[in-house]
């Protein structure tokens, strides 16, 4: 059994967090976002319990949600840092692709980080990552930190809202105006 500390379970607070948030916004009629769950096969299940003891990923997966907001497509992903540099090679290749071709499409696409030791979550818009990301590529940091982060995308949990990312997804639509 996965201990709470495995890489297995990284994560699953903010997860948890952001499927009750996602409850209460298609209870009110805000939004409509799925969690997609990773393909995987199954190697070894136990007969007793039925679960899955042993599996493999079928193929690399995109991002953890994606639904609409309002009639606008979204796809997001998210990660939890528990310091205060955030290592970007937690964001894959692929899922940075896909974020392109969301937002090619129409699309809105971000990150939602969530800085434990702070108690900060972190909306992080695809523009600013992609600056992040071609600074790897191009030789330089392979992370950033919090202070490189935009201030007004930092937000705390709030109410029975627990991760309210709807309104730094507004601060990024009226940044695209």
């Amino acid at each position: 059994m996965a201990t709470w500390n495995s890489r297995g379970l990284r994560g699953s607070t903010l997860e948890e967090f952001i499927n009750r948030t996602n409850e209460k916004y298609l209870e009110n009629h805000l939004a409509l976002i799925q969690k997609i769950p990773t393909p995987i096969t199954p190697i070894n299940i136990d007969k007793q319990t039925r679960h899955i003891t042993l599996a493999y990923f079928d193929q690399k997966s995109t991002v953890d949600y994606i639904g609409a907001v309002q009639g606008i497509p979204v796809c997001f992903d998210a990660k939890e840092c528990h310091a205060q540099t955030f290592p970007l090679q937690n964001i894959h290749e692929h899922q940075v692709q896909f974020m392109l071709d969301f937002e090619r499409q129409g699309g809105i696409a971000f990150l939602l980080l969530f800085f434990t030791k702070n108690d900060q979550f972190y909306y992080l818009r695809l523009e600013k990552l992609m600056e992040f990301w071609n600074r790897a590529k191009e030789g330089g940091r392979k992370s950033f930190r919090m202070e490189e982060l935009e201030e007004d995308f930092f937000f705390k949990k709030s109410g029975s809202v627990l991760v309210p990312y709807l309104d730094m997804l507004q601060k990024d639509l009226n940044l695209r105006d």
